[in-house]
């Protein structure tokens, strides 16, 4: 084995190193490039946390925290480290000598884990939002006859629920529950209600149950907390968790955030001081965790940096803004201009929307299914009544994701007529589907299972075509800067070294790496994505199309290019 053919191995790029991947990576830009993404859990991240994401961060191992590690060479990771504790304190306003940060979780679901174990012994009991009615799988769902969720096996777990009739959480019985049950957490947190949490109900409950923390789960809604634009739960909360890829627009990680100083004063005016870092770090790492993922860290700081910005939380408006839009659109009637669905609890106060379907007599699974077909992305959801999870009779969308895209108000009714339309398409394709099943012989043939098999990917369907074409052509008009980004950059860099070599003609020559890229980012033809670069590069002028199907994008100017520059403007794709 030669040295160099060790480093050709670690210096190829992925193209060239695995083309496989790289064409599976490929497809999924394109996928996400041309879908709207309607899940409220999911965003575009920036290029700088992809950056670091992607950076040498990866290759070290620091089992430990900052200054009290199991491994030298930790110096930058303990600094990225601290970096990351110091800027998730500054992003939600707090102060070191009230709260302390552990941002080594992998995910959303552990750091509940870690949390609660650090908190409870084995079979204590803990109270959380029952998933039907908008809660998470983490905070210990369990159906009559199956604990689901492992937080159900190892603690003990009683679900509070929303007013049916209202849609909104009901205090009063949460408190009547809780008086009864004794529980040791209880879980403000939800992952599809709509509306603003009562943090200072919570913690009047809290205290009245006695030796109770208030753990809140804000996974969601992170991102509005740290734009101000929505309560914040620290007022109140003993405990904070939340993930970072979500409306904080950060990489795939989780954070517990834990009080300090006096917890409670007894009548005697004796302190009793909160104990929460030890356990929860010693939960953290050795309880749970190895060494933990410092590209991640690393970027997460980065994230934290961004979202102190005045442009994040301008985003943050425009994401409940918009959300508003959506829920408006829907829900309201259509005297007043709207689709007549049934929205729970009647509209929204954060980033997403839950649509009740049931009296549309469809489900969310098959709505779900078209959805994606015609190029959304939203997810089918339980909403109260419910008793399935694999057939339930919502859909829940979001709109941090699209709104990072740019996505207005207007924009968002525009998609809530694709969902009706959607909606209208999945009632009539679910008739033929069931007709179809049952002279077939098939067992169960009102399942979701036979709709699928007879929708199977929509190609010979004309309105799923016709409507996926639609929002295709639309969706592909609106930035995304960490695709677009890299694109641009290697077109940049390939164009340099063509600069330099020597060979790079401004009238006679266009790198293949170029015109397959721009071609790929685009799904246009090859020709057209030459005739595209030619532009850019100051080929030619055209004052119209120069070729059928290619359109100049709005605000696509060609750059001045100087003998040797290695700027070739925006591409737009």
């Amino acid at each position: 084995m030669s040295m160099d053919s060790q480093i050709k191995l670690l210096s190829a790029h992925l193209e060239e190193a695995d083309a496989t991947v790289y064409d599976i990576i490929s497809k999924e830009k394109r996928r996400q490039k041309h879908f709207i993404n309607l899940i409220p859990s999911e965003n575009f991240t920036s290029q700088a946390v992809l950056d670091a994401l992607g950076s040498i961060m990866q290759n070290k191992y620091s089992e430990g925290y900052p200054g009290a590690r199991y491994y030298g060479g930790n110096e930058f990771i303990d600094e990225a480290e601290t970096l990351c504790q110091q800027r998730a304190l500054q992003t939600f306003g707090l102060k070191n000598a009230d709260w302390g940060v552990n941002v080594q979780p992998l995910s959303g679901s552990p750091a509940n884990l870690y949390a609660y174990s650090a908190l409870l012994n084995t079979h204590d009991r803990i109270m959380g939002l029952d998933l039907p009615h908008g809660g998470h799988l983490s905070h210990g769902y369990q159906t009559p006859t199956k604990k689901i969720s492992a937080i159900s096996k190892y603690f003990e777990t009683l679900p509070y629920r929303l007013d049916e009739k209202t849609g909104l959480i009901d205090y009063d019985k949460l408190e009547e529950m809780a008086m009864l049950y004794r529980p040791k957490i209880i879980i403000a947190g939800t992952s599809a209600y709509s509306r603003l949490i009562d943090y200072k109900r919570f913690r009047e409950i809290v205290d009245k149950v006695g030796n109770c923390y208030l753990l809140c789960d804000m996974a969601h809604i992170s991102g509005l907390v740290a734009g101000g634009v929505i309560p914040s739960p620290f007022e109140f909360a003993d405990v904070v968790t939340t993930t970072t890829h979500k409306s904080l627009r950060g990489p795939r990680g989780a954070m517990i955030f834990f009080r300090k100083g006096v917890r409670s004063v007894d009548k005697k005016g004796v302190e009793t001081m909160y104990d929460l870092e030890g356990p929860i770090n010693m939960s953290v790492f050795p309880g749970h965790q190895g060494g933990p993922h410092n590209h991640t860290i690393t970027a997460l700081a980065v994230a934290l940096h961004q979202a102190q910005q005045p442009e994040f939380k301008e985003y943050q408006r425009t994401v409940l803004e918009n959300a508003k839009a959506l829920a408006s659109r829907l829900g309201d009637s259509k005297e007043s201009g709207g689709l007549g669905y049934n929205v729970v609890s009647g509209g929204t106060d954060n980033h997403l929307v839950l649509v009740d379907l049931k009296d549309k007599q469809i489900d969310g699974a098959r709505v779900e299914r078209i959805l994606e077909l015609v190029g959304v992305a939203a997810n089918k959801n339980t909403v109260p009544g419910d008793k399935s999870a694999m057939k339930p009779g919502g859909v829940r969308m979001g709109t941090p994701a699209m709104t990072t895209r740019g996505f207005q108000g207007a924009d968002f009714k525009r998609v809530a007529d694709i969902v009706h339309r959607a909606v209208n398409i999945t009632k009539k394709l679910d008739g033929k589907a069931l007709e179809a099943a049952q002279k077939s012989g098939r067992k169960n043939p009102a399942s979701v299972n036979a709709f699928r098999e007879y929708v199977k990917e929509g190609e010979e369907i004309v309105e799923i075509i016709e409507l996926r074409r639609e929002v295709e052509d639309w969706v592909a008009n609106y930035n995304m800067a960490s695709i677009d980004t890299t694109i641009r950059n290697r077109m940049e860099n390939e164009y340099q070294r063509h600069v330099d070599r020597g060979n790079l003609s401004i009238h006679g020559y266009e790198p293949p790496f170029l015109t397959r890229e721009v071609a790929r980012a685009n799904t246009i033809p090859r020709w057209q994505a030459r005739e595209r670069y030619r532009y850019l590069t100051g080929w030619y002028d055209f004052p119209t199309d120069p070729s059928p199907g290619l359109h100049r994008p709005q605000g696509l100017e060609r750059p001045q290019l100087p003998a040797r520059s290695s700027s070739i403007g925006t591409l737009m794709v």
